[in-house]
């Protein structure tokens, strides 16, 4: 099964993104999913990880964007 993290920026507000994408990835995945843990963090810190493999990473330039964010968990499935 799958584990997938959402590691978020706490003094920048990102609590509210962090949970749109875990209901999201929760609602279209069930019980594909192991576990999606929201992982607390600093310095404006916005990582999606499946299983230590990086989904999204805004401090690589991804632009925020949930369905991209969930495709992107989808192909780690290997659901395409």
């Amino acid at each position: 099964m799958t584990s997938v993290d959402i590691e978020y920026c706490v003094p920048c507000g990102y609590l509210d993104r962090a949970e749109q994408i875990q209901h999201q990835l929760l609602a279209e995945f069930g019980q594909e999913l192991d576990s999606v843990a929201l992982v607390t963090g600093d310095h404006g810190v916005l990582r999606v990880t499946a299983d230590d493999e990086v989904v999204f990473d805004k401090d690589e330039g991804d632009e925020y964007d949930v369905d991209a964010i969930t495709e992107g968990v989808r192909s780690h499935l290997g659901e395409a």
